[in-house]
């Protein structure tokens, strides 16, 4: 006979959150169970390194609450017994364990939520759902704070989080540190060519036996991976150790260099942390308090631009997008403000482009199943937006390819900053550039095969002709957003025959782009 528990509680892939209140204490009558579904691993066709990654932070959390005392039960995707869905898993164990009281966290993404939800109202036993002790606002705190509103402004979002958490504020509580909030203007600058960057801290993992059992199952996925030397932060106690290294030798230039490109560095000086924060193994406040306190010991060495533009990332950005992800779904899913429906460019799941930028962004998230903002906002974001992808096809893409990628942090940023899908609720303009903005911020059009000074012609880049293209195909959408206004001017300024040499360019590139 199966042993009996009192209540069951579910433990989801990103709530690996050790410090829940759910774990202070151990209790004979409670068990918690941890599982991997072939539902979730397919809903999107994913990177194979983000299928690895979850499985195995699970698996190692769910062995930490056992040393500690907790009873676990954990199904593996290969697991005879696992019926593939948390719902008929759960009826399952509810029925084997005499189970009295089913409990969860509440999900951070929409479709999971109603999943539960509706599992919940068939159980015939009490159900609840408590907070993820994670974040550092409510659900509905966006919502309610631009209730009324079109947009939804990050600084007035980003203030308030400051305020609430007293985050880099003056002894009085009102005002922030120097007089000044923001910091943006100083955190654009492009890596000088005798920078020395820091080396990453790896995290080597064996990951043959999950990489093994996902061949055996045949589970749909993309990119490399080496699997006796997977490389990526699983616990906690790595977390930290990654905050530590980042706060050490990266956060002195993070301001500087955040929106730096460069094909001689993958991380430059980007934290890493996005995976261990979604997936719950360290917290925000943590995060960021840990970075203003080390600042507070070393301003000699690391000047307050860099630190705020670290918080603002993490309190502000991160936060800020969830709120807008739960105030407008499930709608927000399906926006497409530019009517877009072109398909992605296969290079996007090869790399084979003559585009070195895209080259390098995409060929680097297939071997890494990472990049950084801007590599995902002005370059693989940017591309797809001048080529007028359909958002469900971008957003898929993003979705599967990154480990930190859950729906409620990409798909703002996808559908929202990167596409200008949902017409401006996230962004205060479309973030498209020609190769000006990536020469002015990167070393990629250095050696290019395309000339990044040439709007036409057989090696023109192709980023050029298809922004012009952009502009005249959308004027209508875009005459009204005061950001825009001038290049849409200077498009109709230009003569008629350079017009239609462009438009005949960006013609042939939206056939054939490489």
């Amino acid at each position: 006979m199966a042993q009996q528990y009192q209540t069951l509680r579910l433990v989801l892939g990103d709530q690996l959150h050790q410090n829940h209140s759910w774990f202070s204490s151990v209790d004979d009558t409670t068990c918690y169970v941890m599982m991997e579904v072939w539902s979730e691993t397919v809903y999107v066709r994913h990177h194979i390194q983000k299928v690895v990654g979850f499985f195995m932070a699970m698996r190692q959390f769910a062995a930490t609450l056992q040393e500690l005392g907790h009873h676990v039960l954990y199904l593996k995707l290969d697991d005879e017994d696992n019926e593939q869905t948390f719902g008929e898993n759960i009826k399952k164990l509810v029925a084997r364990h005499n189970i009295q009281r089913f409990e969860y966290q509440l999900p951070d993404e929409y479709r999971v939520d109603e999943h539960l939800k509706q599992l919940g109202a068939a159980l015939t036993i009490p159900c609840q759902a408590v907070d993820s002790e994670h974040f550092l606002v409510e659900r509905d705190f966006v919502a309610t704070l631009f209730k009324g509103k079109k947009r939804f402004l990050l600084e007035t979002f980003y203030r308030k989080i400051r305020l609430r958490h007293q985050l880099l504020m003056e002894a009085d509580g009102e005002t922030p540190l120097t007089g000044q909030w923001n910091y943006d203007q100083s955190n654009r600058k492009k890596y000088p060519a005798q920078l020395s960057i820091p080396p990453h801290l790896p995290f080597l993992q064996d990951a043959r036996e999950v990489v093994a059992m996902l061949e055996r199952l045949k589970v749909p996925t993309f990119g490399n991976i080496t699997p006796d030397a997977f490389d990526c932060p699983l616990t906690r106690k790595e977390a930290l150790e990654l905050l530590e290294h980042f706060n050490r030798l990266r956060l002195s230039h993070f301001g500087d260099y955040q929106d730096a490109l460069s094909e001689r560095h993958w991380l430059g000086f980007h934290s890493r942390l996005s995976f261990v924060l979604n997936v719950k193994l360290i917290t925000p406040l943590e995060v960021v308090e840990a970075a203003i306190e080390y600042w507070k010991t070393h301003q000699n060495t690391i000047d307050i631009a860099q630190v705020e533009g670290f918080v603002r990332q993490i309190v502000g950005w991160r936060e800020y997008v969830r709120g807008i992800y739960w105030a407008k779904m499930p709608e927000y899913a399906t926006k497409n403000y530019f009517d877009h429906q072109a398909p992605l460019p296969d290079f996007y799941w090869t790399g084979n482009t003559k585009m070195k930028c895209v080259g390098h962004a995409v060929q680097q998230s297939l071997d890494r199943s990472y990049a950084h903002h801007i590599q995902r906002l002005m370059i693989t974001g940017n591309f797809a937006l001048l080529l007028g992808v359909h958002p469900d096809e971008i957003d898929a893409w993003y979705l599967g390819v990154y480990m930190d990628a859950l729906e409620w942090v990409e798909i703002t940023n996808t559908r929202g900053m990167s596409q200008y899908a949902d017409g401006g609720i996230v962004g205060t303009k479309p973030y498209v550039s020609s190769a000006n903005y990536i020469d002015k911020m990167s070393d990629y059009c250095q050696n290019c095969y395309y000339d990044k000074k040439q709007k036409y012609g057989s090696r023109a880049c192709p980023f050029n002709s298809l922004y012009w293209d952009f502009y005249d195909r959308n004027g209508s959408k875009l005459k009204n957003i005061p950001r825009i206004n001038m290049m849409l001017a200077t498009w109709h300024k230009m003569a008629a025959d350079e017009q239609v040499k462009i438009l005949e360019q960006a013609a042939f590139y939206k056939k054939n782009a490489k």
